[in-house]
């Protein structure tokens, strides 16, 4: 059953990045200009243990961002402590890929980003994603009272029952789905576990009007501006 059309948030993929370098303070400054509810962001740590925004685990010269020191990366690389400062909703995707070179399975990094949160005060405007499930239930160990959300894709093994009932009976509180996963199924399987779905990557308005139909909670999307169009008079 379709579920009664209702108005998503809307929240900025590293921030307005259809419209400036993602994962910049510009990016996300342009986001909230446009009327973003909240502004996603990745997550890494520096050679020297800071905080720093960047997607890739290199560089595009090729450097390992973990095995660069902050005052040697491009100075367009923001730490979290300044987006937190901002004051901003945040989605906070942490990259700890296991098949990634700056992998970290003793949980230092989640630790790392739990603090930052903790410091600036910002535990009711975060929330805490990973792709890597022990990523994620170490923010759930060490800090439940952040909410927390669990990101699945194409590649993720099972199905989207199995994604609900994993991430419900780990106390999660939303369901982070690859656009091409969501149906009215899965919608209504999340919200029946009490489970937020926050749908990534979108941009098509066409599309966006169909996940407003279906019921999701945001969208995540390259361009808000954009999807904030789509989304009026609804």
């Amino acid at each position: 059953m379709v579920a009664t059309t209702v108005k998503p948030q809307v929240i900025g993929h590293r921030g307005a990045s259809a419209r400036a370098p993602e994962n910049t303070l510009a990016a996300f400054r342009l986001a909230v200009a446009h009327g973003a509810d909240g502004v996603e962001l990745d997550v890494r740590r520096a050679a020297d243990g800071v905080l720093v925004l960047h997607h890739d685990a290199f560089l595009s010269d090729g450097r390992l961002v973990g095995a660069t020191l902050r005052s040697e990366l491009p100075p367009s690389v923001p730490t979290l402590g300044e987006v937190l400062a901002a004051g901003w909703w945040i989605n906070i995707e942490i990259k700890n890929d296991p098949g990634e070179p700056d992998h970290d399975p003793s949980g230092r990094l989640v630790d790392d980003v739990v603090a930052e949160v903790a410091a600036h005060g910002a535990g009711g405007r975060v929330l805490v994603s990973s792709f890597d499930w022990a990523t994620v239930q170490r923010v759930r160990e060490t800090a439940p009272g952040l909410a927390t959300a669990w990101l699945v894709w194409t590649g993720t093994p099972g199905d989207p029952a199995a994604w609900v009932a994993r991430a419900a009976s780990a106390g999660m509180q939303a369901l982070n789905p690859q656009d091409a996963l969501v149906d009215a199924a899965l919608v209504a399987a999340a919200h029946g576990a009490g489970l937020a779905v926050n749908v990534w990557t979108v941009d098509d308005p066409g599309r966006i009007r169909v996940l407003a139909r279906l019921g999701v909670d945001a969208v995540i999307t390259n361009d808000p501006a954009v999807a904030l169009a789509a989304l009026a008079g609804i």
